[in-house]
């Protein structure tokens, strides 16, 4: 999935502490935290190789623990098309010292209460090794683009 927005609301912000000015200002604006030309870019590389590319926004949950079926209702709620435990302040941390971010994310499982049975990590490990050959040829058409 193509990550759009992100909602990171239980989480403390990776920017909390000291703001070194250097990096960026205080209070960064997060509007465009993934950059709308770049996910553009994704969109037409993509297409080219026919990659079909759902667009969404990314809800932080942090881990090592699946969400909740609790949990994973509030998303939905909120907004959010995929939860995962990463990601979230990575982007944060790189809007403010100024980068362009370009977010994927693999949706490697049903979400908790989707299906009656219990998440597992093999799961996960199974789906990205099925999906490894057509992400990695997507980023790199993505890298040669720019």
């Amino acid at each position: 999935m193509l990550i759009t927005d992100q909602i990171k609301i239980f989480m403390e912000s990776p920017l909390r502490g000291e703001n070194l000015p250097q990096f960026g200002v205080r209070f960064p604006d997060a509007s465009w935290l993934y950059t709308p030309a770049l996910r553009e870019v994704a969109r037409q590389e993509a297409a080219k190789l026919g990659i079909p590319l759902k667009e969404g926004v990314y809800m932080y949950f942090p881990g090592p623990q699946y969400e909740t079926p609790a949990e994973i209702h509030m998303a939905r709620t909120l907004g959010a098309d995929a939860v995962g435990m990463s990601t979230a302040p990575e982007v944060i941390v790189a809007a403010h010292c100024g980068m362009q971010v370009l977010g994927f994310t693999l949706v490697s499982n049903l979400a908790a209460g989707i299906l009656d049975q219990p998440l597992t990590e093999e799961e996960v490990l199974e789906a990205a090794a099925a999906c490894r050959e057509k992400f990695s040829s997507l980023v790199l058409a993505c890298l040669s683009a720019l």
